[in-house]
């Protein structure tokens, strides 16, 4: 598992993370929910080691393991160096942690990238199926993916749901964020929401459909009375 223990983070005397848990299991899709500011970002970005000087405890109860070793990153804005191609981009992705380079086409064949096109070239939505490439021909043990939705079509969407599922059905635990409420819904086994960088709430599936009022109320609840007054 992935854990993470009373995680406290801040930018000088802005506190973004204040005391936050939650644990990521192998076979399971956890959704990390709340509005922009909420905290969901930095805390991918400190279980993925990417932002340092945070408190609390972040691990894996794998043995002799570190959280990097086993676990892959898909950002929010994914970043490609000028003049690299989709596919030197996956080789370096690769290079960089001393794994081989496998043949691409199998994949390339659900994906449909133009590899050997300049990556800054692509669109939103291809940069985005470009980085889940990188990870996903790695083979890790747990994904956290940063709005991975963010920038597809709908056949896209529809396409990394299934392979969201299927991951899933072979052990791999994933951390998603997703500010598109019904597609994380329709994936995940249980979500985490924050407000103000604490959780506010754990939900198992089974009670995700009191999770968009109670969302409403959390974020809106000065606003509600006003509406139905005006309305």
């Amino acid at each position: 598992m992935l854990e993470i223990i009373d995680l406290r983070k801040a930018y000088g005397s802005h506190e973004v993370l204040r005391g936050v848990s939650l644990t990521l299991r192998p076979g399971t899709i956890h959704g990390l929910v709340g509005a922009n500011g909420a905290g969901k970002t930095t805390l991918i970005n400190c279980l993925y080691g990417v932002e340092g000087g945070f408190a609390g405890t972040v691990c894996t109860t794998e043995a002799a393991q570190l959280v990097r070793d086993i676990t892959g990153l898909v950002p929010y804005e994914p970043y490609f160096y000028p003049r690299l191609t989709g596919r030197e981009y996956v080789e370096f992705c690769l290079q960089a942690r001393g794994r081989p380079v496998p043949d691409l086409r199998g994949w390339n064949e659900v994906l449909e990238l133009p590899l050997d096109q300049y990556a800054t070239e692509y669109s939103a939505g291809m940069k985005k199926k470009l980085a889940l490439l990188a990870v996903l021909v790695q083979e890790f043990a747990y994904l956290l993916l940063d709005e991975p939705f963010n920038g597809l079509d709908l056949e896209a969407n529809l396409l990394l749901k299934e392979i969201l599922r299927q991951l899933r059905g072979r052990g791999t635990g994933i951390l998603l964020t997703s500010h598109i409420l019904g597609t994380l819904t329709e994936v995940a086994d249980e979500a985490t929401v924050l407000v103000g960088g604490r959780v506010q709430r754990h939900y198992q599936a089974t009670e995700f459909g009191t999770l968009e009022a109670d969302l409403l109320a959390a974020l809106h609840g000065d606003k509600l009375e006003r509406l139905r007054e005006l309305l």
